[in-house]
């Protein structure tokens, strides 16, 4: 085995080899083991939430900042950092848990290319530690997905392929948490807006398409890898929905929840009259 397959694809491996032995089923195995893997990365994941709601929390004190040194670029940034470090906040923590997410999805990849191709037992068995080596087969229907295979519905008519439901709660509920951390993000590019420099408006930009990015990540790996990846993701997602709701509650969910209110209001009034 080389560097990668070592660090992480047999840990994984292993991971789902313990959890299926326990509840004897490979879905209800990825739940847990995603549940596991959330919990072994608070340490890192909550100063992330925690620093950007910091962040959020100082943008009256940045907007200052702008104003009083529009005119200075260099020592715009030089206050900015002297802020944070007093506050205790480091910009970049938001990127570490994203990396790490996408390591262990790439990884996950190569792990139910596994359970894919070729011969299972076999393929499992040479990352399997040997207490953990399988014997008979695994059991990889969950509800109606078979877990080696894409979440997608072909229709001969039809000739895209039609994605699952899972594959639709997955990209919804990535969008959900996506739009959680919206306000942080909103704040800067309004701030921006306010500077000549237009370095500000493009780094809160590419902030903004960074948050969408794993949903369309989410529908990309439902058509094109095992639904096994796309329970991971769901489960995922729904943890740090519940994580970020701790954290900052709502969040940019706030104003969706509002204009569904508004409507529903709306709606009654109408079916009332």
């Amino acid at each position: 085995m080389n560097f990668w397959e070592t660090l992480f694809i047999q840990p994984l491996v292993n991971g789902l080899l313990v959890f299926n032995g326990v509840f004897g089923n490979l879905g209800v195995a990825i739940i847990a083991l995603t549940a596991f893997i959330r919990i072994i990365l608070l340490p890192v994941t909550l100063p992330s939430m925690r620093a950007m709601q910091k962040m959020k929390d100082l943008s009256p004190e940045i907007a200052k900042l702008k104003q009083k040194h529009k005119d200075d670029k260099a020592r715009l940034m030089q206050a900015q950092a002297d802020l944070y470090k007093s506050k205790g906040v480091n910009p970049a923590a938001g990127c570490l848990p994203q990396i790490v997410q996408l390591i262990i999805l790439f990884a996950l990849v190569g792990v139910f290319n596994l359970f894919a191709t070729g011969n299972p037992i076999e393929n499992v068995n040479k990352f399997a530690y040997p207490a953990l080596r399988l014997t008979d087969g695994l059991n990889t229907q969950f509800l109606y997905l078979d877990l080696t295979k894409p979440d997608v519905f072909r229709i001969p008519e039809i000739p895209l392929p039609i994605p699952g439901i899972f594959l639709i709660t997955a990209a919804l509920t990535q969008l959900l948490s996506s739009k959680m951390l919206m306000p942080a993000v909103e704040v800067e590019e309004k701030e921006a807006k306010k500077t000549k420099e237009k370095t500000d408006d493009m780094m809160a930009s590419m902030q903004k398409q960074m948050l969408y990015l794993f949903p369309l990540m989410t529908i990309f790996i439902g058509f094109q890898f095992a639904s096994g990846l796309v329970l991971y993701w769901l489960v995922l997602s729904g943890f740090q929905m519940i994580q970020q709701y701790a954290i900052s509650g709502w969040g940019g969910l706030v104003s969706w929840r509002n204009g569904l209110a508004s409507w529903l209001n709306k709606l009654n009034l109408v079916k009332s009259n």
